[in-house]
């Protein structure tokens, strides 16, 4: 094998392994959680946090714990108006975490765009198979 085929089956492998997606943020919930927090820097009210993730108070509160556990989210407790107030926001670590994992996204996104035009390349070296 040529040295060039080397360096491209080298290339090659473990192009589609994607070990950038954490499956702290992969869930669907916190990855919710994470990309209003990415939206509103100053962070978010617990309320406003459901609202826009369309999650229960347990589920919310459930998520954000994790979050905070994987050092992604900051909660800060206060008062507005005697009332008790819970503020989200995502932790410095946790954004530069978040757009890595963005960036890896966007491989899924460009390998998956280069395969909408396989199909016709395969069907063409397919010669001598039949579905199963």
């Amino acid at each position: 094998m040529s040295e060039s085929k080397k360096n491209q089956s080298a290339d090659a492998q473990g192009q589609f392994a994607y070990e950038g997606l954490e499956r702290t943020i992969h869930e669907r919930s916190r990855l919710s959680i994470l990309s209003s927090l990415a939206a509103h820097p100053q962070g978010l009210l617990f309320n406003d946090l459901k609202a826009l993730c369309a999650l229960t108070d347990g589920n919310l509160s459930r998520q954000i714990q994790l979050l905070q556990e994987a050092a992604l989210v900051e909660v800060w407790k206060g008062y507005r108006k005697n009332r008790p107030q819970t503020l989200i926001r995502m932790s410095e670590s946790g954004r530069a975490r978040f757009l890595e994992y963005i960036a890896e996204l966007e491989k899924v996104v460009s390998n998956a765009s280069g395969a909408a035009e396989a199909p016709q390349r395969v069907m063409g070296s397919l010669k001598g198979f039949s579905p199963a």
